[in-house]
């Protein structure tokens, strides 16, 4: 089945992309609870009824809701929230227990990386995941942080004195002359060093030409610090697509 549109549910933001059988053309970042933001950006799209979308995502409440609401919008939508409809052999003792986003970001990359490579996949949103497909395209697992508005959520919270800052949007200069631009620079290293030091170690044991892929809201911010990796927004929403041609 080739989707008309696919939307990704995220704990911040969903995501919508319009599809082609050339791959998801474009993307749009929309609140997660603001339906007349919806309703417009639907309008513009200028979707006929009975348009086929597939929608995923890790919030579940959030994202029964939006398939509610795009029924209501009398489009056709179907949830995909089950590994076995993914085109993806998955080394996991519970497959159904890993994240589908993490998982629907290994499909994508299994149609981009190298045959003979294993990947790194950096999705970077209010979670950081760090996974690995291997050569043989399966995906091994991998690890989850603190995204940088968690981070810096925590230092207020749990702190007598810290403001609560803003995320950085690019990498700041060193060093922090004051209290926030100090927080500022400790979340992103925290993240950024987090994130070099696993792609380090995969390549240890997975071997020094693996690639790289970054997605997410903060991806953009984090690509100074590896240039090696390819920046692809669209990456999870194109795993939603390569899915549903794939299975439903």
């Amino acid at each position: 089945m080739v989707p008309a549109a696919v939307a990704d549910v995220g704990n911040s933001r969903i995501k919508w992309g319009r599809c082609s059988t050339e791959g998801v053309s474009e993307l749009q970042s929309l609140p997660p609870d603001d339906c007349t933001a919806w309703e417009q950006r639907l309008r513009s799209w200028r979707l006929e009824p009975g348009s086929r979308w597939v929608v995923a995502g890790v919030h579940p409440a959030r994202r029964e809701r939006l398939a509610q609401w795009l029924t209501d919008c009398k489009q056709r939508v179907i949830v995909l929230d089950d590994p076995k409809y993914l085109p993806l052999s998955v080394s996991l003792p519970r497959p159904e227990h890993a994240g589908i986003d993490r998982l629907l970001d290994a499909v994508a990359a299994n149609a981009r990386r190298s045959p003979d490579k294993a990947a790194v996949l950096v999705d970077a949103g209010s979670a950081v995941t760090v996974d690995l497909v291997d050569r043989e395209g399966a995906f091994v697992g991998g690890a989850i942080l603190p995204g940088l508005r968690l981070m810096a959520k925590a230092l207020h919270d749990y702190t007598a004195l810290l403001p609560l800052v803003d995320p950085p949007s690019h990498k700041p200069p060193l060093p922090g002359a004051a209290t926030r631009p100090a927080v500022e620079l400790g979340i992103f290293w925290a993240v950024a060093g987090g994130v070099q030091a696993l792609i380090r170690e995969y390549r240890n044991g997975f071997g020094v030409d693996l690639e790289v892929f970054l997605t997410g809201g903060d991806g953009p911010t984090l690509h100074p610090v590896f240039p090696e990796a390819k920046l692809w927004p669209e990456m999870t929403l194109e795993g939603i697509r390569l899915s549903a041609e794939a299975s439903l």
